[in-house]
């Protein structure tokens, strides 16, 4: 029997991140979510937490992190940490298999980058990430031999492209 893959979703509460939990939900055969980050809607994300019961989660917004501890006292098997650096940490975790990158903005770029040194296979939904650092994003990616999937069509058409 084949391991389920292990997710981290980096901006889990927007559009694409809900999306993926929905398609985990309907493969949970195959994928797990390991860990889901998220900036500012707590109440949503506590939510999302109590119902995929990762190992961790991380907001990336420090001020939020009472507030998202209070709620998930009751789960004392997810880690809650908080802030960038927890972000950029949490996609190296040994039992990721893959990091969707769906954060909003210049945020994403150095868990991505991260998360390629880790080794991990990258989800790229995060235009951000190629616009300020497609060159490096891409050379890292073979560096470390990491597999950078598109997640919509303008990442495809970025990566059809010739260059």
């Amino acid at each position: 029997m084949n391991k389920k893959k292990q997710i981290c979703i980096l901006g889990s509460t927007g559009s694409i991140g809900t999306q993926a939990l929905e398609v985990i939900e309907e493969h949970s055969d195959l994928y797990e979510v390991y860990a889901l980050t998220a900036n500012n809607r707590v109440e949503q994300w506590a939510e999302q937490a109590r119902n995929f019961r990762p190992a961790a989660v991380v907001i990336a917004n420090e001020q939020h992190y009472e507030r998202l501890k209070a709620l998930l006292e009751d789960v004392p098997d997810i880690k809650v940490y908080a802030g960038v650096r927890a972000l950029d940490e949490i996609v190296e975790a040994a039992p990721i298999d893959m990091v969707l990158t769906a954060m909003v903005g210049f945020a994403g770029l150095s868990p991505t980058i991260h998360a390629i040194r880790a080794r991990k296979a990258i989800a790229l939904a995060n235009k951000e990430t190629l616009v300020v650092a497609g060159e490096l994003i891409c050379q890292l990616a073979r560096q470390y031999c990491v597999p950078i999937l598109p997640v919509d069509s303008e990442h495809s058409a970025i990566f059809q492209s010739p260059t």
